[in-house]
């Protein structure tokens, strides 16, 4: 028999029962912990209580308060047997005669009246020292249950026959006493999170603040008595904690003690925290956005099907569909334009998509001439928007029965209409127009600016133009930079960092500030917030940041221009004839740095053309710039009028 390999494998197994016993006991010591850390924040106020009452009667077992106990106890012992002696005197004097007015009745009285008094304050005095030197925590639950025991055991013993005899009254005080002990030790059990390698110092700083043991024995300080956190988790996003809500308290109320949340866990004020109701009525949950899930993703520059953003609490990244009806708003600096830039290159980008930008700013606007059709004074916002209201009624006689959209293609594209700050629109729009004299018809009607920005915002989603408000100032007051009836139509609402909450509430509807659509607590820049519908949930998304250098090295597309074929919605005013009083110069002899829209005009009143109106249709140029191509060349001396009459001066 081989004894060598006989001790191995009975060594082996012996081992292998050992480490199977050994992985039943970590399972089954982990699961206890983990019970024991979900109990541990139920029982942290018991203990809390019991600590704090432990420590003030420590406080007060002084020496000197000892030796007035003591003192007291003297006195009191005096009294009562001196006022026993007095009531016994008393009466013996009253068995001695029964006249009440003998003097030796009288002096026995008072004598058993003043003892009584004495032996009263003395009682008093004992009872306040007992007070300023009271019974240890622990001597006083001992009394309380021999106070139960004693008497309860007796009554028992009594009442029960020889054959059923049991002291169930020693059964409940032990069960009692080991019931306390044991939730005094979960209670004082220190809770820890087990945190990943990555937490920063500020998480684990603000999870020791979190710590139930510790919420507890400072929650009085803060005025938050009767609250009590459950272990905090570690998310992307940030620390997550659900707090119990015992006694008067309710989730409205624990949220406006925010500024004293803040401070007893020492929170940095920039810090962004959110409080909110938890799961049950009697729950709050705490977030402190430590971090977010958007980190490490590259949000900068741009390609096609790249999302507008991403979600900073649950990473997904968020996409806005073009089609949608969409108002952007951002106080200065909080990266609006940089924002917006991805989806304006995304509605420029394929065959069958043009843009249109109105940007009475100009710093924009110029960085999509390549790519869009913009506009940027008065004459041109206004000449613009006629035609895309002309464009619209042709749309939608073109829509058959049975459609609610006309199908888009290259011939009909969407056409998205990005204003790029709406106050200055709406400013320009309430313009005086000022009289013409001497046949001169004036300024047009400004006005008709907004009203042809309403009628695409009403109407023009099924004729797939697509109207996009910006504005630094959300607000509908006679200064504001939202239109009502525009706002109205709007679906979906995006907001970066806003100055106030009533801009917040402008934004995002009434019920901005109860539901959490606080985008006045956004940080700068880059961060937003986008309501897309009633599920929609409010959480910070950091947005793609898109540089004017990239927009400029983006490829050419086509820019929109209504066709010349098409009638003008309103008839431009009539100017004075052109005609030609010498012969058209050779096309060398043109001067060669005139812009395009100058040659255009100039080419078209050499051809015949008498009046603006008839050179915009010729050359498909807008009227604004039309009268402001003849200003130049006149300017120029290329065209001269002498009352009704231009001749050209082209050098020959």
């Amino acid at each position: 028999m081989d004894y060598a390999a006989a001790w191995n494998k009975i060594g082996t197994g012996t081992k292998t029962a050992r480490v199977i016993t050994a992985d039943r006991i970590n399972k089954t010591t982990a699961a206890a912990s983990q019970a024991l850390d979900g109990a541990a924040p139920m029982c942290a106020p018991l203990a809390h209580r019991w600590d704090t009452e432990a420590e003030r009667r420590a406080k007060l077992r002084t020496p000197e308060n000892l030796k007035a106990l003591i003192a007291a106890q003297r006195a009191n012992t005096s009294a009562r047997s001196t006022a026993a002696t007095a009531a016994s005197q008393r009466k013996a004097a009253r068995a001695a005669s029964s006249n009440p007015f003998n003097g030796g009745r009288r002096a026995a009285r008072t004598a058993d009246k003043a003892g009584r008094a004495h032996a009263k304050v003395a009682r008093r005095d004992l009872k306040s020292a007992r007070r300023n030197y009271p019974l240890t925590l622990n001597q006083l639950a001992v009394r309380a249950h021999a106070a139960h025991l004693i008497p309860a055991g007796i009554t028992s013993y009594a009442m029960s026959s020889a054959e059923h005899w049991a002291m169930w009254p020693a059964g409940s005080s032990l069960s009692l006493i080991a019931l306390n002990a044991a939730l005094l030790a979960v209670g004082r059990r220190q809770v820890r999170v087990p945190l990943d390698d990555d937490a920063t110092a500020e998480e684990r700083r603000l999870l020791e603040r979190l710590d139930p043991s510790y919420w507890v024995q400072h929650a009085d300080e803060r005025g938050l008595s009767g609250t009590v956190p459950a272990p905090t988790e570690l998310t992307p996003a940030g620390l997550v904690t659900t707090v119990r809500l015992d006694g008067r308290w309710k989730p409205s109320a624990f949220k406006a003690k925010h500024e004293e949340i803040r401070a007893m866990l020492g929170a940095r004020t920039a810090l962004r925290m959110e409080i909110s109701s938890g799961s049950h009525g009697d729950r709050a949950t705490i977030t402190l956005r430590t971090r977010s899930a958007a980190d490490g993703i590259d949000l900068t520059g741009w390609k096609p099907g790249d999302p507008w953003g991403v979600d900073t609490v649950t990473g997904e990244p968020v996409m806005v569909p073009l089609g949608r009806r969409m108002l952007i708003a951002g106080t200065s600096g909080s990266g609006k334009s940089w924002s917006t830039r991805a989806l304006l290159a995304e509605a420029s980008e394929e065959p069958n998509h043009r843009l249109v930008v109105i940007d009475p700013k100009r710093v924009e606007g110029i960085n999509w001439e390549h790519r869009a059709r913009v506009a940027i004074y008065a004459e041109d916002v206004l000449g613009v928007t006629d035609e895309l209201v002309a464009e619209m009624y042709e749309r939608l006689e073109e829509i058959p029965r049975g459609r609610d959209t006309i199908e888009i293609s290259t011939r009909r594209p969407r056409i998205t209409v990005f204003v790029d700050e709406g106050a200055e629109v709406i400013s320009m729009a309430r313009k005086k127009r000022a009289k013409g004299g001497d046949g001169d018809p004036g300024d047009p009607d400004w006005s008709r600016i907004m009203e042809n920005l309403s009628t695409l915002a009403r109407m023009a989603r099924a004729a797939e133009i697509i109207l996009i408000w910006a504005t630094q100032k959300p607000t509908m007051d006679a200064k504001g930079g939202i239109d009502p009836q525009i706002s109205a139509q709007i679906t979906y609402r995006a907001a970066l960092a806003l100055s106030t909450s009533g801009e917040s509430r402008v934004v995002f509807g009434e019920d901005a500030t109860e539901r959490g659509w606080h985008a006045h607590d956004l940080p700068m820049p880059g961060v937003a917030m986008l309501r897309s519908g009633p599920k929609a949930a409010p959480h910070p998304i950091s947005t793609r940041a898109f540089s004017p250098a990239d927009v400029i090295a983006l490829p050419d597309r086509p820019v929109w221009q209504r066709s010349a074929k098409a009638p003008a919605p309103v008839p431009a005013p009539a100017s004075e004839p052109l005609r030609l009083v010498k012969d058209a110069a050779p096309a060398a002899a043109v001067p060669q740095d005139l812009t395009d829209n100058q040659k255009a005009v100039l080419q078209a009143a050499i051809d015949g053309t008498s009046t603006n109106a008839a050179i915009a249709k010729a050359t498909g140029i807008n009227p604004g710039s039309v009268t402001r191509a003849v200003d130049a060349l006149v300017k120029r001396g290329l065209l001269a009028k002498d009352g009704t009459t231009i001749r050209t001066e082209v050098a020959a």
